[in-house]
């Protein structure tokens, strides 16, 4: 072989391996910029990029799963369609795929196709929260004929569409168009159906009373009936310790409405004997929620009866909750209370921040004496006004809830008209799901 010839050789090898090792770098590096180019948005340039990736005999199901979600976000459901289907005809249980094919439907408003795609993600997914509930999104939506705006949006896609995420935070602005992870109530259905929580804070009075303190330990169970969550309440208040049995139970009757049932009970001297309380909650149209029920409270001198409603809206991510208080008097008197709640939810039903405006008196408020005397048939009669804050957020990686809450009080002595001590408080609760 001449040297001519040898020199030509090894310069087609090098050109060879050069070329090739620049395919390898180009894929990689085109695949990279195509994942960036979706994430800010520009999905046209992105589509372009994995087009040319993707071969049809291409086994790289990431690559393809993105140009489906470009074709779907840039509105060519069918071709989306497509390509979904030939990742679920061999990876039969990525869920990550079945959900964005599902969502490819629900943007496309073929609720029906939804529907049975859902149904056949569940055959191999088996129970699966996030499809579940696409599923029944399609299904209310068929079953009404109209489209929910913002419901399928959360946090697990891995790319939202921008143009989407501007369509549902305008929608949101309307009173109609409510987000669905924020419209949170006690029987809301969860993933995790046992909560253990321990609640633990502390209030300081700037005269006559020692600090106050209250625990709680508290367990939450869903069963097919309803919320069920037993608590035992400790207090240590003037020198007195004292353990109440409590019990909370929320039946669902029904989509529209659920109960609150409660019942507890104390032989100590800084907890009622008995109460008992109820209300019956009804989700009205407009995202509106109301309620109407009693609380009767049995001292060892006293009883006490209460009349209770409430009324709540949600709009957009804030809920608004106004609660009164109506209490009878054997003088013909009626005293008032009520306390107005407002919540902005953060990035789920179980994030948010809080406030809490009270005024009058509520008998299911703490109790406090003077000297020997329970002041609890007294305290009907003074005037309270109370101010707290609470911030509740979930681990970054675990769904367990941490929350936090401080407060203020200013309450009328019982024995003292028209003179007034202040009190200051804080808590934290930590609640794990399992």
């Amino acid at each position: 072989m001449s040297s001519q010839t040898t020199y030509l050789f090894l310069l087609c090898i090098f050109l060879s391996l050069w070329a090739r090792g620049q395919d390898v770098v180009l894929n990689d590096v085109s695949f990279d910029e195509a994942r960036d180019l979706a994430y800010e948005g520009d999905y046209r340039s992105a589509n372009a990029m994995l087009a040319q990736l993707v071969k049809p005999d291409s086994k790289d199901t990431g690559a393809r799963a993105l140009l489906a979600s470009t074709y779907s976000w840039n509105g060519e459901y069918d071709k989306a369609r497509d390509e979904f289907n030939t990742i679920i005809s061999s990876e039969r249980n990525d869920r990550k795929v079945w959900i964005a094919a599902i969502k490819n439907e629900l943007y496309a408003r073929n609720n029906a196709t939804a529907m049975g795609l859902a149904n056949k993600a569940l055959v191999y997914l088996k129970s699966d929260v996030e499809v579940e509930r696409l599923k029944s999104i399609a299904e209310e939506d068929f079953k009404n004929n109209e489209y929910s705006e913002i419901g399928w949006f959360n946090s697990n896609d891995s790319v939202v569409p921008k143009e989407q995420v501007e369509v549902a935070v305008a929608k949101e602005k309307k009173p109609e168009a409510i987000d669905t992870l924020a419209a949170k109530t006690p029987v809301a259905e969860d993933v995790f159906k046992n909560r253990v929580a321990v609640r633990n804070s502390a209030t300081i009075y700037d005269t006559r009373y020692d600090p106050m303190f209250y625990s709680s330990i508290s367990y939450n169970r869903q069963t097919l009936a309803g919320t069920l969550i037993p608590r035992i309440n400790y207090s240590n208040r003037l020198q007195t310790n004292g353990v109440q049995y409590d019990l909370d139970f929320y039946p669902k009757f029904s989509k529209r409405f659920y109960a609150y049932l409660n019942y507890g009970f104390s032989n100590a001297s800084i907890y009622p004997k008995h109460k008992f309380g109820g209300d019956l909650y009804a989700n009205l149209p407009g995202a509106i929620e109301f309620s109407a029920g009693g609380r009767y409270i049995s001292y060892d001198n006293t009883n006490v009866s209460v009349i209770t409603n409430s009324l709540g809206h949600y709009r957009g991510n804030y809920y608004f909750s106004l609660r009164s208080y109506i209490t009878p008097m054997p003088d013909n008197l009626t005293r008032f209370s009520g306390n107005l709640l407002v919540r902005k939810y953060l990035k789920d039903a179980e994030n948010y921040l809080g406030l809490n405006v009270g005024m009058g008196y509520s008998p299911e408020l703490r109790q406090l004496t003077s000297g020997d005397e329970l002041l609890a048939e007294t305290l009907l009669y003074v005037e309270s006004q109370r101010l707290s804050l609470e911030y509740q957020f979930t681990g970054k990686n675990n769904p367990n809830i941490y929350r936090a809450n401080v407060g203020a009080t200013r309450q009328e002595l019982a024995f003292a008209s028209g003179t007034f001590f202040y009190g200051v408080s804080a808590g934290i609760t930590y609640e794990v799901k399992f």
